[in-house]
């Protein structure tokens, strides 16, 4: 049987943690920013944790 390829489009978007988690950066931060204020747009460039309910099924898109 052939190999397991991981998802592309998946392993360019997320990133696993260290403990195991999956990591992503946040939406909404590539055009009509110049509604959104300052304070908003400095936290969109943080990145944050996936929710445990997406968790799984990312992990499996990701494995090789």
């Amino acid at each position: 049987m052939a190999k397991m390829k991981s998802h592309r489009g998946a392993s360019k978007r997320f990133k696993i943690t260290g403990s195991g988690k999956v990591k992503r950066y946040k939406a909404y931060k590539s055009h009509i920013l110049t509604k959104k204020s300052a304070k908003r747009k400095r936290n969109l460039r943080q990145s944050t944790v996936v929710t445990s309910a997406d968790e799984k099924r990312i992990k499996r898109a990701l494995a090789k």
